[in-house]
């Protein structure tokens, strides 16, 4: 009877998830640095404009992040395809 050999802990997606986070705030952050900056300089007459922009960009980044497939999902599918599974 044959074992099944379980993964390392570092090859496991999981192990990637401080790193992973740490770049997602820190990304955060200077973005959020960069976009101050851009509203305060803005003219008082374009920051409607600014502000319906701003929203629909949230709006698109919160979709993808919901409905995308991961990294992982992506391979798993291009492997598949690749070896012609459905």
């Amino acid at each position: 009877m044959m074992k099944e050999q379980m993964p390392k802990p570092a090859d496991l997606a999981e192990g990637r998830w401080f790193w992973h986070r740490m770049y997602v705030y820190l990304a955060t952050l200077l973005l959020w640095g960069l976009l101050r900056e851009v509203v305060q300089r803005a003219p008082p007459e374009q920051l409607r404009y600014l502000a319906d922009g701003l929203m629909g960009l949230v709006a698109l980044l919160g979709l993808l992040y919901l409905v995308a497939p991961s990294a992982q999902q992506v391979v798993n599918l291009a492997r598949g395809r690749a070896r012609g599974e459905a």
